[in-house]
């Protein structure tokens, strides 16, 4: 099962991890995160602040992502709905 940090937490442990002399695993093991997990945060906190490579989706660009995804497949859903309901009434009007 995994855990979920806020986003404070997030954030102090990367200022911790990039701040200290440890590595990232010794810092993940002090806090009792997973290093991979701690990682990822970092490479997502350097992302955010420019730092990343070329193309990489800052925080805020993947929330904007997940929204317009969202969006969409409320729109398709809507569309069919309005698809079938237009052929209801068309078929019930040829009747």
């Amino acid at each position: 099962m995994s855990k979920r940090y806020t986003a404070e937490f997030k954030r102090d442990a990367v200022a911790l991890a990039l701040s200290s002399e440890k590595t990232v695993t010794e810092v993940a093991s002090d806090l009792g995160v997973s290093p991979e997990g701690l990682r990822g945060w970092v490479k997502q906190a350097k992302i955010d602040r420019g730092e990343g490579p070329a193309g990489a989706l800052t925080t805020a660009e993947r929330e904007g992502l997940v929204r317009l995804r969202r969006k969409v497949r409320e729109q398709e859903a809507t569309i069919e709905v309005l698809g079938k309901a237009t052929a209801f009434f068309a078929q019930d009007k040829m009747r």
